[in-house]
């Protein structure tokens, strides 16, 4: 029972009592339809308030940054009684909370759609929907939360890339391409006890100590990315949308290099460090989804991704790393990698005016730059020839 339906319930008795009171026979129907109506609301509200089946259409599929997206609920009542009015209230994360009034579309059904316009990327979990009935009058409300959570995945919009800025010209690994190079090593597999005649370059001397006779290394052939794009997610360089920005010229790379069936992986400098290698249309899927949902949350710097120890991105073959800060160190990193031959590049994807003396360092030792701005066309900005930086 609502505040009104209250009221009106506390008016019926009070004026059956004056007309008890008063002898006024004139006010006892007066009351009887004061007091009959809250009793038929409420038995309205909850004759028709059984759990319906809820169904939601438009969420699941592909949608991309800047699209409009319908959402269409069903609702399918159980009850035998027809809810009086019925009303959902959805709510999808941060895109806030909808109100839609539900219109009969059948026996028993009923429908509404709305529309969420220019949705930005990110990953977006509905909760369920919270249906309202409620009388005419509004003297009896009830509400049913009901239906199946779910999210609305908002996928960057990537361009398609005929060539890189990285490709060509005194950056094209001295004349060879990087596809006929060997995309493997070899990694620790695990140790056993030394056979005679075999090297003691394959001596493992920790466990040789500990277990006090020699123990030799197990190596297995273990397979590298030819390509691996490392997406800075450092909260202190975001300024606007340039992590977006950043997000978009991270997805265009990967998918250029993936539909040349190249192995590439995905690195992105978060709080979690998720990584996603791609192999696969399966692979590339899960990609995507993590470009969707990824925040600029790193808690560490981006060179730290790039130690001896640091994993996919240190291990590639060819690296390409996108970022809004430029500091010595990741320059460093970047600079010890180009000088042992392996290969790098950098996307400047640009936050301020002020010039960065670090990317002409990076261009003097022959590391191919690419700067971007927000507004700018990535299909140009990332397939024309690097930028020279003042």
């Amino acid at each position: 029972m609502t505040s009104r339906g209250r009221a009106v319930l506390v008016t019926g008795v009070v004026v059956y009592a004056a007309a008890w009171v008063f002898g006024s026979r004139a006010l006892y129907p007066v009351a009887t339809g004061l007091l009959l109506a809250v009793a038929l609301a409420v038995a309205w509200v909850r004759l028709s308030s059984r759990p319906p089946h809820v169904s939601r259409y438009g969420a699941a599929r592909d949608v991309v940054e800047g699209d409009d997206v319908f959402v269409e609920l069903l609702i399918e009542t159980t009850s035998t009684v027809p809810p009086p009015t019925l009303v959902a209230h959805e709510r999808a994360g941060r895109l806030g909370e909808r109100r839609v009034e539900l219109l009969r579309s059948g026996l028993g059904a009923y429908r509404a759609v709305y529309e969420l316009c220019a949705v930005p990327r990110g990953r977006y979990p509905f909760e369920e929907v919270r249906l309202t009935i409620e009388d005419p009058f509004a003297l009896a409300r009830t509400e049913i939360v009901q239906g199946e959570r779910q999210a609305l995945v908002v996928y960057p919009r990537l361009v398609d890339l005929e060539r890189l800025f990285s490709e060509g010209g005194a950056h094209a690994q001295e004349g060879r391409r990087l596809l006929l190079q060997r995309p493997t090593g070899f990694e620790l597999h695990s140790v056993r006890e030394y056979a005679h005649g075999e090297s003691l370059r394959k001596v493992h001397w920790r466990s040789t100590a500990r277990r006090g006779q020699l123990m030799v290394k197990e190596l297995e052939d273990a397979p590298r990315d030819e390509v691996a794009v490392l997406l800075d997610g450092d909260a202190s360089a975001v300024v606007g949308d340039s992590f977006d920005v950043a997000v978009r010229v991270a997805g265009s790379i990967l998918q250029a290099h993936h539909r040349r069936s190249r192995r590439c992986a995905l690195v992105v400098n978060s709080a979690a460090r998720e990584s996603q290698p791609i192999a696969t249309a399966a692979h590339w899927r899960r990609a995507l989804e993590l470009l969707a949902a990824t925040e600029p949350t790193a808690q560490t710097p981006a060179f730290a991704l790039l130690q001896a120890d640091g994993g996919v991105a240190a291990r590639s073959l060819e690296l390409v790393v996108v970022t809004s800060r430029v500091d010595v160190h990741l320059v460093d990193r970047l600079v010890q990698r180009a000088l042992s031959r392996r290969g790098v590049s950098l996307v400047y994807v640009e936050t301020s005016p002020e010039p960065q003396p670090q990317l002409l360092r990076l261009q003097t030792v022959g590391i191919p730059v690419a700067v971007v701005r927000s507004g700018d066309d990535l299909a140009v900005a990332l397939g024309a020839r690097e930028v020279r930086v003042a």
